[in-house]
């Protein structure tokens, strides 16, 4: 049975990347994203490269639940890798429907989601993967503002605490889906140049292929088949004091859990 991957965040340089690189070791590739034009083109441009390439597509908004929800409930059949890899990065701060400040809703809530709810389709398939793709720029993580409703908004701080929660996100799941034999892990991609490092004001010396290697790496080779619970760069593990926090991914994990909650009622 051919194993089938989930890679968000489809059309972004990296996120391209990311598709040709699964696709091209063999598996099915779902592109998801929010933009159903950018997500036919991305298709295009990997089948002008591997005309054989097995590839799909769901347009699904990243930072609401009910359309993860929705996505996740319509899927047929088992799942094998899921890489989270969407971000947003306004310069502004904005809010979606639901007014949840848009980078902690695409970055974090986003990430959770998709988990929660595609992680019962790879459960107890032979080496399930979730890779998540985070950044070595963490940090910051202020349980009081989230959402910087009383702080200052800046893009960037705001988006080196997504990235900080991405890491301890994999920790939280990693020990939570261990018994259903799916390893999470967590990376540094590399530094490309793309739209959210351009509403951060940064440049990028990596090609795309570069910066799609750690997480192509996490999601395809047997070498890194049965890890779980990690931080990766240049797919060489490294200490991540956030992700070791283990009070602290406990209380994110509930946080992220409480979103949920209260839109339930």
């Amino acid at each position: 049975m051919n194993r089938i991957a989930i890679v968000t965040g489809a059309y972004g340089a990296i996120g391209k990347a990311i598709v040709r690189g699964i696709a091209e070791y063999g598996m099915e590739v779902i592109l998801v994203g929010r933009d159903e034009a950018k997500l036919k083109k991305t298709i295009q441009e990997v089948m002008d490269l591997f005309p054989d390439a097995a590839l799909g597509y769901a347009a699904v908004d990243l930072s609401r639940e009910r359309e993860i929800q929705a996505f996740a409930e319509a899927w047929k059949g088992p799942l094998q890798v899921l890489v989270n890899n969407a971000a947003s990065c306004p310069r502004a701060r904005t809010e979606t429907p639901e007014g949840i400040e848009m980078q902690w809703a695409t970055n974090v809530l986003g990430y959770y989601w998709m988990i929660r709810y595609l992680s019962p389709h790879m459960k107890e398939q032979k080496d399930a993967r979730i890779v998540n793709v985070a950044s070595y720029w963490a940090g910051g993580l202020t349980f009081s503002d989230l959402e910087f409703k009383t702080r200052y908004y800046d893009n960037d701080e705001s988006y080196r605490q997504s990235k900080q929660a991405n890491r301890m996100l994999s920790a939280g799941f990693a020990t939570r889906l261990k018994g259903a034999g799916t390893g999470v892990n967590a990376c540094h991609p590399g530094d490309v140049v793309s739209k959210v490092s351009s509403d951060l004001g940064y440049g990028g010396s990596d090609t795309p292929e570069q910066g799609a290697d750690t997480p192509v790496w996490l999601a395809t080779s047997t070498e890194a088949e049965g890890k779980s619970g990690h931080y990766f760069e240049h797919r060489e593990k490294r200490h991540c004091p956030f992700m070791n926090d283990t009070k602290g991914v406990e209380q994110l994990m509930e946080i992220c859990e409480g979103y949920s909650e209260k839109k339930a009622v």
